[in-house]
């Protein structure tokens, strides 16, 4: 099976040529188509995403996605949104669960988030009405709404999960975040088996922090998924241990949650477990489940020995001896 690969930006190049390596180790018949989009490319010819990426994503349809950087307040838009809102991609999965003996403040939790990937305030939809007065409008729909919150009630459904969560601001936005919690209600009814309950996303950051393990499978909108799931990487050690699904009826991409951290680029300090992680969610996702399996499996055996911890969790492995540390477990 050909997978496209898209090292990306920063430490993109360094934690998927780890992923390769890792996946290669597990000789399960996966090539690599590898292309080239992001910061790099648009600063030589000129374009972000070039038309050999699009084609090489619709013709295999899966694909390995590094970190891309993205300008804050000025430039081009974010790649990640571009892809997403070109395949309509529009479920982002993100599993967040402990792992090894990772310091934590939170000890074995499992949790996981499906975010709404293509409408809200982060699809970007801006006016600008003066000099000094902009708008960013929210956009909500049923059909949108409605097939998020299938795919996290299927999951739950699936996995034996036993909550299903629906995260808005509908006191507020009564409209718009009242809209998906009348379609979230709506959906719910038709899995009795399952509990649903509804949360505001003020009270649900503070649930969070406070008592994390009343919570299951989590649904929300856009913007909401963006920022809880980054709490609750922190609940588990950061976002260097959390991956991301997009997914669509077509096509998929797997990725890691973080940016692309040119500030230790090319140094082999990275930790690649996040896109190992994206690498099992891949793995899944193509029905190669004890593959995935054994991957986690040998992330759990390795985080479980902080004389393999990288840097940002407080150690001195690098890069290349962490993928090394993973390929022995396997």
């Amino acid at each position: 099976m050909k997978i496209t690969l898209i090292p990306g930006d920063g430490i993109g190049p360094e934690i998927t040529e780890s992923a390769r390596n890792i996946v290669d180790a597990l000789d399960i018949g996966i090539e690599w188509e590898v292309v080239a989009a992001g910061e790099a490319v648009f600063n030589k010819q000129g374009t972000l995403i070039p038309d050999d990426v699009y084609e090489s994503i619709e013709k295999n349809k899966i694909v390995l996605k590094g970190p891309i950087m993205t300008p804050i307040g000025k430039g081009f838009r974010s790649v990640n949104v571009a892809l997403r809102k070109k395949y309509d991609l529009y479920a982002n999965i993100r599993p967040v669960k402990s792992l090894g003996t990772i310091p934590s403040l939170t000890k074995d939790l499992d949790l996981i988030l499906f975010r709404e990937n293509t409408e809200d305030l982060y699809a970007g939809v801006e006016k600008q009405i003066s000099d000094d007065e902009a708008h960013s409008i929210k956009i909500i729909t049923r059909s949108a709404s409605e097939r998020i919150v299938r795919e996290a009630f299927e999951y739950a459904k699936a996995n034996d999960r036993q909550s299903v969560t629906v995260v808005t601001k509908a006191n507020i936005m009564k409209l718009t975040d009242g809209l998906f919690l009348e379609v979230a209600r709506g959906v719910a009814e038709e899995y009795p088996s399952i509990e649903f309950k509804e949360i505001l996303v003020d009270n649900m950051a503070m649930q969070l922090v406070i008592n994390p393990k009343q919570f299951d499978v989590i649904v929300t909108e856009n913007l909401y998924g963006d920022i809880l799931s980054d709490l609750m990487a922190g609940l588990v050690g950061g976002l260097g241990l959390v991956p991301g699904a997009n997914i669509g009826e077509d096509i998929s991409i797997f990725e890691a949650v973080h940016g692309s951290a040119p500030d230790i680029a090319g140094k082999g300090l990275a930790n690649p477990t996040a896109i190992l992680l994206g690498v099992c969610q891949m793995l899944d996702h193509i029905e190669q489940k004890d593959a995935s399996n054994r991957l986690r499996n040998a992330l759990d055996t390795v985080l479980s020995d902080s004389n393999n911890f990288t840097k940002d969790l407080g150690g001195e492995m690098t890069t290349k001896g962490f993928t090394k540390a993973v390929i022995k477990a396997l």
